[in-house]
């Protein structure tokens, strides 16, 4: 099953917990500090697999977790790093955080990985948080949570010649012709159902990957037909071959499918529009193609290659001309800088890292740092506590609350945590 889209929510291994222990050492303040940190917890990693060319892997897991670290121990022992999540992807693999639209990783050589989601570090033992005023410090951290976003991924099929076309116009026999792959042929549209992809040599030995997508129609980029699942992947070829049926044998007008293909490449994404394009006029053996070939020729202002794909008439002067086409042509990123996660969040102003606002009688705190916070937050005595108070206070949530008007023996929720606000 040919599957090139998939959406899934990934969990990072949470952080380790630290350990809070004491030495047993006669003249040392409570024995001293002798608790390790936690490890890290594991990452999700996507990395390419050159033997994979589906999503199917991926299809059926809508969650993907990670391991916790390893708690601290006594003695100083720190916890073990839990071992990364590995997730195969084929080549032409795109990965796309649902929540900002913007590209995480876009892999596509044989060595390329990228680590989507990050592991939580290991809290601290008591160890961590010795210092000259307070050597024996009775408290330690939990460990960091785990990375969660949820992302798409999406297969882009890395090819540099792209087939496009109306149903049965001769795009899976010519792809057959002109390379090993064999497609399944049939007298009946949508034969084809995913693409197909085929490497070809021309004869003076130049090699270059061709696509046969299948067919579109009128409607395709809405969703028509099966174009709206396919189209994506003609965004990553370098050149767009147009094949049309010359003979029009279906009952269509070969200038009418031009502008229809055109208009559905146009309405998906203008800029596949940018790609040089040739017409490729199939189906040349058939009565009356001959004479709607110049019919069609006065219409358009491209150059045309006439062939006939079923008897290999005129195919290698078409792949030399794509060859040319496609020396002339530097491989290119598929995404803008714009699109590209790595080069947008350093544009990104700090915004204030919590919101405060009042459900009944209740002051509820909302954000990312402080729930962390809270997370690693063990509260086994008021060590802990205060450590807790004061990096709040830190943060400016005192003061914030005390601007919006709350007072002594307010309650103050952060996640399930009910606190009693003191001026």
């Amino acid at each position: 099953m040919f599957i090139d889209e998939v959406v899934i929510e990934l969990i990072a291994g949470d952080g380790g917990n630290g350990c809070m222990a004491f030495r047993r050492e006669k003249g040392v303040p409570l024995g001293g500090p002798f608790g390790g940190n936690g490890g890290r917890g594991s990452n999700i990693i996507f990395k390419v697999d050159e033997g994979l060319n589906t999503l199917l892997d991926l299809k059926y897991r809508r969650i993907i977790k990670g391991n916790k670290g390893e708690n601290g121990g006594g003695k100083g022992k720190h916890g073990s790093g839990a071992e990364d999540v590995i997730i195969r992807v084929p080549e032409g693999t795109v990965i796309t955080d649902v929540e900002t639209n913007l590209v995480i990783a876009d892999l596509v050589n044989k060595e390329d990985e990228v680590i989507v989601a990050y592991g939580g570090r290991g809290g601290r033992g008591n160890i961590a948080f010795a210092t000259r005023t307070n050597p024996a410090p009775s408290f330690a951290e939990n460990g960091e949570p785990g990375e969660e976003r949820k992302i798409k991924v999406e297969l882009k099929l890395l090819a540099d010649v792209g087939l496009v076309g109306m149903p049965s116009v001769g795009k899976s026999t010519f792809i057959s012709k002109i390379s090993a792959s064999k497609p399944k042929i049939a007298a009946y549209h949508f034969t084809t159902l995913s693409p197909n992809l085929g490497v070809v040599k021309t004869k003076d030995n130049r090699t270059f990957v061709v696509a046969d997508l299948p067919g579109l129609i009128e409607g395709a980029s809405l969703g028509e037909g099966l174009g709206d699942r396919f189209l994506k992947h003609i965004e990553r070829t370098r050149v767009i071959a147009h094949i049309i049926d010359m003979s029009a044998i279906e009952g269509r007008n070969p200038y009418e499918d031009y502008q229809i293909i055109n208009k559905e490449l146009e309405n998906f994404n203008p800029k596949i529009l940018s790609k040089p394009q040739i017409v490729i006029a199939n189906k040349m053996d058939i009565e009356g193609a001959k004479e709607n070939l110049e019919e069609f020729k006065k219409q358009v202002d491209v150059e045309v290659y006439p062939i006939s794909a079923i008897n290999s008439e005129g195919v290698d002067q078409v792949l030399i001309k794509l060859a040319d086409i496609l020396d002339d042509i530097p491989k290119k990123p598929l995404y803008e800088e714009d699109q590209v996660e790595s080069h947008i969040l350093y544009k990104f102003e700090r915004e204030q890292p919590f919101t405060i606002h009042k459900e009944d009688d209740t002051w509820v705190i909302l954000g990312s740092e402080v729930e962390k916070l809270l997370r690693m937050t063990r509260f086994t005595g008021d060590e802990a506590v205060n450590r807790f108070a004061m990096k709040l206070r830190r943060m400016g949530i005192d003061a914030k609350l005390r601007e919006l008007g709350a007072v002594d023996g307010d309650e103050v929720r952060i996640l399930d945590y009910i606190f009693e606000y003191r001026l």
